[in-house]
C-alpha cells in the first residue's frame, strides 16, 4: 500500500473523470489519499471528497497565491472546516516568492495566522515554499514546536538539513524522475527514509513516462520505484516505511 500525501483532486482538471481517477488509484494500490486545500473553496471541496470516499482525507488551508484575499472571516471559516473528522492537516500554507501572485507581507501574515491555528487545533501543517527559504524558516522557528512536512521539496541541501534538524518531514513528487532532476535525486538520497513522504501533487508534475499529461494518484508507484532505486533498497521497504510515516504524521489508521 502507498499513501498519496498531497494531491488536488478537487481541481477542474479532474471534473470530467474524477470518479474514474479515484477508482484507478485504488486499483493501483493507493491505500489513502490526502487531498490538499489551496483556498477556502478548495478546502470545502476537499472535505466533500473525503466524505464521499472513506480512504480520502482532507487538508484545509490557504495557498500563498491566495494570501491577498486572506481575512479574519476566511481564517475562522478554515478553523471550522479543520474541526471536521476527516480534516487531518492545515495546508497547504507557506510562502511563494517565485510567482508572487500575492504580496510578500500578506503571504507572511496568512502563513503565520494559519500556523497558529494548526497549533491551537493540534494539527500538522503542509508547507509550500518556493524561493522563500529564509522567511519560511524564520516563521516556522517562531512557531515551534510544530509538526510540518515541506511538500514538493525544491530547496537546496542547506535548507533540507535545517528542515531535518527541526524535525520536519520532507515530501518529493514525481519530478525527481526527470532527466534534469539530478540535484533533487541527491537530496532524496540524503533524507532518512523514516522522514520521507510520497506525493503526486496531481494534476501537476507527472512521472517522466507521462510528461505533458495530467498527473494522478495512480502514478504514485512510479515515484516509489524511483525512490527505491535512488536509495538502493526494495520498493516494498519504501512502501512500508513511507506509509507508516504518513499514517503517523496525519493521524490516520
Amino acid at each position: 500500500m502507498l499513501i498519496d500525501t498531497h494531491c488536488h483532486l478537487d481541481f477542474p482538471e479532474f471534473d470530467r473523470d474524477r470518479d474514474e481517477v479515484i477508482k484507478r488509484a485504488r486499483e493501483c494500490g493507493i491505500g489513502c489519499i490526502i487531498n490538499i486545500g489551496s483556498s477556502l473553496q478548495s478546502s470545502v471541496k476537499s472535505l466533500e471528497l473525503s466524505r464521499q470516499y472513506d480512504f480520502i482525507y482532507a487538508g484545509v488551508g490557504i495557498h500563498p497565491h491566495e494570501a491577498d484575499r486572506f481575512e479574519s472571516k476566511i481564517h475562522f471559516a478554515i478553523k471550522d472546516l479543520a474541526k471536521e473528522d476527516k480534516a487531518v492537516a492545515i495546508g497547504e500554507i507557506g510562502l511563494d516568492y517565485y510567482k508572487n501572485y500575492s504580496q510578500a507581507e500578506n503571504q507572511r501574515i496568512c502563513f503565520g495566522s494559519l500556523l497558529r491555528l494548526a497549533k491551537d487545533l493540534g494539527l500538522p501543517v503542509v508547507i509550500h515554499t518556493r524561493q522563500a527559504q529564509a522567511d519560511t524558516l524564520m516563521i516556522l522557528k517562531s512557531a515551534l514546536p510544530v509538526r510540518a512536512v515541506v511538500h514538493c521539496f525544491s530547496g537546496d541541501e542547506s535548507f533540507l538539513k535545517e528542515c531535518l534538524d527541526l524535525g520536519f518531514f520532507i515530501s518529493f513528487t514525481c519530478n525527481i524522475s526527470y532527466n534534469k532532476a539530478a540535484p533533487l535525486r541527491k537530496l532524496v538520497k540524503i533524507v532518512p527514509l523514516d522522514r520521507l513522504l510520497l506525493e503526486t501533487d496531481a494534476p501537476f508534475l507527472p512521472p517522466k513516462e507521462f510528461r505533458g499529461l495530467r498527473n494522478e494518484p495512480a502514478y504514485l508507484g512510479y515515484l516509489a520505484k524511483e525512490v527505491a532505486a535512488i536509495k538502493e533498497i526494495e520498493i516494498d521497504e519504501v512502501s512500508r516505511v513511507t506509509t507508516a510515516n504518513a499514517k503517523n504524521f496525519f493521524g490516520i489508521v
